[in-house]
């Protein structure tokens, strides 16, 4: 196996302890694997997997990420398309600035970019990635969701021996399956259905993932939707957490408008409606409000340790 190891430095403030639980979101997820320091995953790139470890060096204020890279192949290519993941899954090149000048006149918004300053918007390495996760937890409490997706990595996805951890499946590796191959995994028939067409119609190019990036919020929802088992919720968390769309907050999400609700003081739930009008002060940022409420439910449920930043 071949290694590579060099720095990259993030735009401030960056924490990469807070930005691995935004894209972990529970304990029990295998692919995002975080020991307290360091951050792995396994990538299934065209060259073949590659291993990636970063550990923060830095300060929150003046950050540094050394960054290994393992793999059979470790060429040129391989290892740009490496970074390129690494970026779009820590968002490490993301300006910040306005968020932070925004929160700074608004109490609510302030406590919270304060408390969870650094955490930078994660996304899933690809389209198709983020849309099974969203199909595999609906309905779901999230932990259950996260196991799911476990468990399909591990019967599906790519490693260089036995006994490695796995990347997440490619669409080639599931759309020759039967839906009824994801069942035993603890999938229903209606999301193997859907995963399995998706893979299916991502590797015969029937559907463009790329293309989907170039689409505005409206078109690139309205394509979402025409895909077996992508609702509103799904379409939206797919925006935010496959596209960037910072500007999207999932309103139909089982967790988040409920936790919203209850740090406003509201006397009642929020509704899809609710949810929107109650976050149209903070665009374009109100996606990643999203995020920093995933944290603090984290936090309060004893999950992250607040101030374990550099």
């Amino acid at each position: 196996m071949a290694q590579r190891t060099f720095s990259v430095a993030p735009l401030p403030p960056f924490r990469l302890d807070l930005t691995v639980w935004a894209l972990r979101r529970r304990p029990d997820n295998s692919i995002d694997r975080w020991d307290g320091r360091t951050y792995r995953r396994r990538l299934a790139l065209e060259t073949g997997t590659v291993e990636l470890a970063a550990v923060q060096a830095g300060s929150v204020a003046v950050p540094e990420l050394t960054v290994t890279l393992t793999s059979a192949q470790l060429d040129e290519q391989t290892e740009e398309a490496a970074r390129a993941a690494l970026a779009r899954l820590l968002g490490f090149e993301l300006d910040l600035s306005k968020f932070y000048r925004l929160a700074a006149g608004d109490p609510f918004l302030h406590m919270l970019a304060t408390r969870f300053r650094g955490l930078k918007p994660p996304r899933f390495p690809t389209l198709f990635e983020c849309l099974v996760n969203g199909i595999a937890c609906q309905q779901l409490t999230l932990t259950v969701g996260i196991r799911l997706l476990n468990r399909l990595t591990e019967a599906h996805g790519t490693a260089p021996d036995a006994g490695a951890p796995r990347a997440f499946p490619v669409p080639t590796r599931l759309a020759d399956l039967s839906p009824e191959a994801l069942k035993p995994l603890g999938f229903s028939g209606a999301k193997s259905r859907s995963i399995v067409e998706l893979a299916g119609r991502i590797s015969s190019g029937m559907f463009d993932a790329a293309a989907i990036e170039t689409l505005d919020d409206h078109d690139a929802l309205t394509a979402l939707l025409r895909l077996r088992g992508v609702g509103r919720w799904t379409a939206e968390y797919a925006l935010l957490r496959g596209l960037g769309r910072l500007n999207v907050f999932p309103g139909d999400d089982v967790d988040a408008p409920s936790n919203l609700a209850r740090r406003l003081n509201c006397h009642e739930p929020l509704d899809y409606a609710g949810v929107q009008a109650a976050v149209r002060n903070w665009q374009p940022f109100a996606g990643l409000v999203y995020f920093h409420l995933l944290l603090a439910n984290l936090a309060e449920h004893g999950v992250l340790s607040e101030g374990s930043g550099i």
